[in-house]
Order: C-alpha cells, then structure tokens, then sequence
C-alpha cells in the first residue's frame, strides 16, 4: 500500500506492506480521504514527529475488514477521531479529556495519509460513525476538526447572547465561528484576508477585517484561532475587563499573557485542545443539520501532490487541503 511519510523535512509517497487484521478486534479501513490539519503542518516544521511518521488524522474511509461487536460491517463509510480517552482518570473526571493519557496513546495506525489504516474496537465504540447520507465525503472530513472547535465552545462557558469575537479565519476560525453562532452567541470574526471575511459572511456569521475594527468594539469573550504574536495585542485590546480570552492556536514565539493585565483587569485565559465524544457527536450533528456550513473549504490534492498541498497551505494560496487518497 502507498503511505505518505515524512522524510527528511519532507512528506513524501512509498510503498510498504499491506496492514490486515490478524485476528485483532477492530477493521481495516480504505481511506478514501483525510484533510491536512495545521497540527500535521507543525508536527512536520517543529521536527515534533521522527522521519517514517504518517501523519493525518482527519479520515474519510471505507471497512473493507472487520471483526468487532459493533453493528458495523464491510463496506460501511465512515469517520473516525483518532484519540479516545479513558473516561476513569483524573482527567477524565474533571473535563480535561485531551490530558488523559490514554487519550494521548491512542491513534489509528499507521496514520490518515496512508492508503489503508486500522481503526480499533474502542475506535468503533467511541467515535467512530456512519457518514450521514447528506454529506460528501469532503464536508464529512471536518468531524474531528469541528469538534474541536465544539469543545473550545463549551470551554467558553459562555452565556446566551454574548458577544464574542474570532480572531483569524482560516479554517478553524470559519468553523469556530459557525460554531459559536450555532449555540446562541452573538460572533463576528476577524482576519486580515479579505477573502475569508467575505467567505464567513456568506456562511451567515458577521465578519470584518481586522484593520476597520472600531476602536469602541468590546467583547465578553476572545476567541484566538490564529497563529500570529501580534494576535495576542488584538485580543487584550478588545476583550471586555472581566471577560475571557480562550486560545485555541500555538503562536511562534510562544509569548504569553501579561500578568498584571489578567490581574487587574479580571481576565479568564483558557486553553481549549481536542474533544471528547460527546463533543464529536455535537459535531456531527451541526454539520449533518446545516448548523456549520464548510463547503468551499477545501482544495483537494492527490495523495501524491501532498508536499504541494502543504507548501501552498503554509503560503497561504489555500484555506485547507483535503487528500484524496482512494476512490
């Protein structure tokens, strides 16, 4: 089978052994797609993951085997998250999901960018679903990312009616957006490409460029997607006093917050990571109901073209590139 690997700063296409169950619990799946996630992009700039890593986690696949007591079966299309927590520790106990870590051992193998991958039984259990009829497998791959964003809401805590502003719009921000707008708060976000603000306008979630915010803008939440320094001076200037910055990007120079500013000004700053099941499950109805629109996302790319896909998306000639790996 073909596998997307990383080689020497690179992601390039080879041939290994085909995967099969061998008695295991769980189902080989075609994958059939897999969006590239920036997570992927950092794992592969910050020297994070080792040469012969495949990553993607973003899966649109096929069962072709299957031995699980799921209601699953051979030939189901499906997606799948990629982590699963334990549900009993700590973590589990107290909300914090994506720091158990059983959560963090768990994986598909050998990763999204791979012709053919296993899914195990907790997978199938857990997060693993039937692609709803109504969507493509394109709009079906923004299940994972899409909960994320479902989490980072419900991390907000925020009230009904609130107002809260989005800072950057790429995909996560388009998602986080409609997201925020689906339960109930009042959103507009920000970037400085005006393409993206047009593209969350026609989702129906007001947007603007960062450079005509008014001076007199005051929100009862920030919400961070973006990965630029200058984004956290953006945030401090509008957030409300009292109000709540969640930071859902890493920035470059890894600069924090001032502390006298959350001090003396009373601020909530929160980190939001990846979601709970519950959280999938959320996610997958907005996207099945229309709540969260992500046609025109995506550009897609053979699996062969994948180094292009991510050069033009660190360049910012794409918003996010689907890899199309099987028919």
């Amino acid at each position: 089978m073909k596998v997307a690997v990383i080689e020497k700063e690179k992601v390039v296409l080879k041939e290994t052994n085909n995967i099969s169950l061998d008695g295991k619990k769980g189902a080989i799946v075609k994958v059939l797609g897999c969006g590239l996630c920036g997570s992927d992009i950092v794992k592969l700039r910050e020297h994070i993951s080792k040469d012969g890593t495949v990553l993607g986690h973003e899966i649109v696949a096929q069962i072709v085997e299957i031995n699980s007591k799921t209601s699953f079966k051979a030939g189901d299309k499906i997606i799948t998250s990629h982590h699963i927590p334990c549900g009993k520790c700590n973590y589990c106990k107290n909300g914090n999901v994506s720091m158990c870590e059983h959560f963090k051992s768990t994986n598909i193998f050998p990763g999204g960018f791979s012709e053919f991958v296993f899914v195990s039984e907790e997978h199938l259990q857990n997060v693993a679903h039937l692609i709803p009829e109504n969507l493509s497998e394109i709009e079906a791959s923004f299940y994972e990312p899409l909960g994320c964003c479902v989490r980072a809401v419900k991390r907000g805590n925020l009230k009904k009616g609130s107002t809260v502003l989005v800072i950057g719009l790429g995909s996560i921000g388009i998602l986080m957006s409609q997201a925020l707008k689906a339960f109930g708060v009042d959103v507009i976000g920000c970037d400085l490409i005006d393409e993206r603000v047009e593209l969350l306008k026609s989702f129906g979630v007001n947007a603007i460029n960062v450079k005509n915010l008014s001076e007199d803008f005051e929100f009862d939440a920030v919400y961070m997607t973006s990965g630029s320094d200058k984004a956290i001076d953006t945030a401090l200037k509008y957030v409300r006093n009292g109000g709540t910055i969640l930071i859902f990007s890493s920035t470059p120079m890894n600069f924090g917050y001032p502390n006298n500013e959350i001090y003396y000004r009373e601020l909530t700053v929160l980190g939001s990571y990846s979601p709970s099941p519950d959280d999938l499950k959320d996610s997958l109805e907005l996207l099945k109901n229309g709540e969260v629109k992500v046609k025109n996302i995506s550009t897609v790319y053979l699996q062969k073209d994948i180094q292009q896909a991510i050069e033009d998306t660190v360049s910012n000639k794409i918003m996010k590139a689907y890899i199309k790996i099987s028919e």
